[in-house]
C-alpha cells in the first residue's frame, strides 16, 4: 500500500515545480498593443529582440514620420535583432573595433524595431526603464552593437531597452517638397521621430514587460547623447521619460549649426546631385545610390521637432526639466582632428576673437610653444564639443544635475595601439558590457566598469548615482562645480575645469 503522506508530498513538489515554472514563463509571450511577441531566457533575463515599433519606411513612406505598425495576428517570434539601418558599409578603424561597429552582414530601411531586457518575473513589478540611444554622428549606428547589449545592466534590476532609428540622408533630409507632403510643413529629423514614436511605444507597451512607464530614463553616446539633448528640448517628447543620461555629446554650443532653410537648400542640392526631377524619382533610387551619393545629414532647427532657438528654450525653461546626468571622456577633444599653429598665429587668433579678453584667454588656454598651443586647441575643442553644453544644460537645470569627466584608459591588446581614453571607450563600462569588447582586461578595469555601472543603474532608478558602497556623487552646481572623476578609481572634484566653463560661458555667443 503507498504511503499517503509520500504521495501527497510527491504532487505538492510537482506542483511547486509546476508554478514555479509557470510564474517563470510569464514574460516568455507579451500582449503588446500590436499583438503577442515572444523572446527567449538567458539565466533570469527574458529578452526580446527586433519588436517593430513602426511600420517599415519604405517606398512611399522613406522620408515620411513613422507610421503605426499593421496589427498581426499569432505569436511574433522576437529572438534577433531586426536589420540596422541603412548605412555605408560598416568597417572597424582606428580604435573603433568590430565590438563598436553596426553588424555590417544585415542592413535594410526596414529597421525600426527595438529590443528589451528585463528581469521581471511578473508584470506587475514596475521597473525602472533604461532606453538607449546609438550615436554615429547621425550617419551610422545600429541597436545590434555588441557593447551595447543589455543583460547585464538588466541583472541590476531595470529593464533595459536599445532602438533603432534612420541615419544618414534616409534619416535627415529635408527638402522643400518633403515639406509640401508633411501635415507639420517640415521636413529632415526623421530620425529623431523615430526615436519619439519609439518612447512613446515605450510609454504604452512597458509594463507588460514588467516596468514602470513612468520611471523612463533615456541615455546616449555622441550623436546618441545630442539626441538625448534634444530630447529634452522637444516638446514632442514631453512626459516620455523622467531621466536623461548624455555621454560625450551636447546642444548647448556650435554642434547645431543649420536651420531650417539652410537644410531645406542642401536638399535641393542633393536633388540636382542625384539627377532626380522630383520626390517620387528620388523614392524610387535605391537606398545604396542615395548613400553613396554622400552629403552631410543631420540635426535641423526646424521649430517643430526641435526649436528653432534651442538655446533659447533652455533659458526661458521652455524645455522637459528631469533628472540629468551628463560627461565627456578626455579624449573626446580629439575628435576632431588635431590643430597646429605656431604661438604667433595663436595669439593673433585669440586677440581677433576675444578683443580686451585674450589675455584672460591666454591664461587659461596657454600658448608659449607649440607644443603648449596643441594642448590648449585639444582642451578648447574638448569644451566646446562636449563639456560647455553639460555645464550649461546643468546650469539651466531645475532639477538634479551629475557631471562626470572619463579618463580611464582601457589596456592595451597586444599590437593594438594606445588611444587613451578615447571618444566612446567609455561605454563598455557604463553598460557592463566588457566581456563583449575583446581586451586581455585587468582587475582595476572590471572595478572601474562596476563601479560606473552602478552609479548608472542607481540613477536610472532614482534619479540620484549615489549608493551603498560608492564614494559620495555630489549635484553639479556652477558655485562647487562638482564632476566625479573616472580614472583607476572615481573621485569627486569639486572646481573641476572652473576657469575653462567661466571664461567660456561669459564669451558665449549662440
Amino acid at each position: 500500500m503507498k504511503n499517503p503522506i509520500s504521495h501527497r508530498l510527491l504532487w505538492l513538489c510537482v506542483a511547486i515545480a509546476f508554478c514555479s515554472l509557470k510564474l517563470s514563463a510569464q514574460l516568455d509571450v507579451i500582449q503588446t498593443e500590436n499583438g503577442l511577441v515572444s523572446g527567449y531566457k538567458s539565466g533570469d533575463i527574458s529578452i526580446f529582440k527586433g519588436i517593430p515599433f513602426a511600420a517599415p519606411p519604405v517606398g512611399d513612406l522613406r522620408w515620411k514620420a513613422p507610421q503605426p505598425v499593421k496589427n498581426w495576428t499569432g505569436v511574433l517570434k522576437c529572438d534577433k535583432f531586426s536589420a540596422s539601418p541603412m548605412q555605408r558599409k560598416p568597417v572597424p578603424f582606428m580604435m573603433w573595433t568590430e565590438e563598436f561597429i553596426t553588424p555590417p552582414e544585415k542592413l535594410s530601411e526596414d529597421c525600426l524595431y527595438l529590443n528589451i531586457w528585463t528581469p521581471a518575473k511578473s508584470v506587475k513589478e514596475k521597473l525602472s526603464v533604461f532606453v538607449w540611444i546609438y550615436g554615429g554622428g547621425f550617419s551610422s549606428g545600429s541597436a545590434a552593437c555588441a557593447v551595447y547589449d543589455g543583460e547585464e545592466m538588466s541583472k541590476k534590476g531595470v529593464v533595459f531597452v536599445s532602438i533603432n532609428y534612420r541615419v544618414g540622408v534616409l534619416g535627415f533630409l529635408a527638402h522643400p517638397e518633403l515639406s509640401r507632403e508633411s501635415e507639420n510643413k517640415i521636413s529632415g529629423n526623421y530620425g529623431l521621430l523615430d526615436m519619439v514614436v519609439a518612447l512613446t511605444w515605450i510609454k504604452k507597451n512597458i509594463e507588460s514587460f514588467g516596468g514602470d512607464p513612468l520611471k523612463v530614463t533615456i541615455a546616449g553616446q555622441s550623436a546618441g547623447s545630442m539626441s538625448v539633448c534634444v530630447l529634452v528640448a522637444s516638446p514632442l517628447a514631453r512626459g516620455l521619460f523622467r531621466g536623461a543620461i548624455a555621454e560625450s555629446g551636447g546642444i548647448l554650443g556650435s554642434r547645431l549649426n543649420r536651420n531650417f532653410s539652410e537644410a531645406e537648400k542642401a536638399g535641393l542640392t542633393f536633388m540636382d546631385k542625384m539627377k532626380a526631377a522630383n520626390i517620387a524619382e528620388l523614392r524610387n533610387k535605391s537606398a545604396e545610390e542615395l548613400i553613396d551619393a554622400g552629403g552631410n545629414f543631420g540635426l535641423v532647427a526646424d521649430g517643430y521637432v526641435i526649436p528653432n532657438d534651442v538655446f533659447a528654450a533652455f533659458k526661458d525653461d521652455q524645455f522637459n526639466d528631469v533628472f540629468m546626468m551628463a560627461g565627456w571622456v578626455t579624449g573626446d577633444g580629439s575628435l576632431m582632428g588635431t590643430q597646429t599653429m605656431t604661438p604667433e598665429k595663436y595669439k593673433q587668433q585669440a586677440v581677433e576673437k576675444y578683443g580686451d579678453k585674450a589675455e584672460e584667454y591666454m591664461k587659461i588656454f596657454p600658448g608659449s610653444s607649440s607644443d603648449q598651443v596643441a594642448s590648449s586647441l585639444k582642451e578648447l575643442s574638448l569644451m566646446q564639443f562636449v563639456a560647455l553644453p553639460a555645464h550649461l544644460w546643468a546650469g539651466f537645470s531645475k532639477s538634479k544635475a551629475y557631471i562626470y569627466q572619463f579618463g580611464h584608459v582601457p589596456v592595451d591588446k597586444p599590437g593594438f595601439p594606445n588611444y587613451g581614453a578615447f571618444h566612446t571607450s567609455e561605454v563598455p563600462f557604463a553598460l557592463h558590457t566588457l566581456h563583449l569588447w575583446k581586451r586581455p582586461w585587468r582587475e582595476v578595469d572590471f572595478a572601474v566598469e562596476k563601479t560606473m555601472s552602478d552609479y548608472w543603474v542607481n540613477f536610472v532608478k532614482t534619479g540620484n548615482p549615489n549608493g551603498e558602497g560608492l564614494s559620495e556623487w555630489s549635484v553639479y552646481d556652477k558655485s562647487s562645480g562638482n564632476i566625479m572623476e573616472f580614472g583607476d578609481k572615481s573621485k569627486l572634484s569639486p572646481g573641476l575645469h572652473k576657469g575653462e566653463f567661466d571664461f567660456l560661458e561669459k564669451t558665449f555667443k549662440q
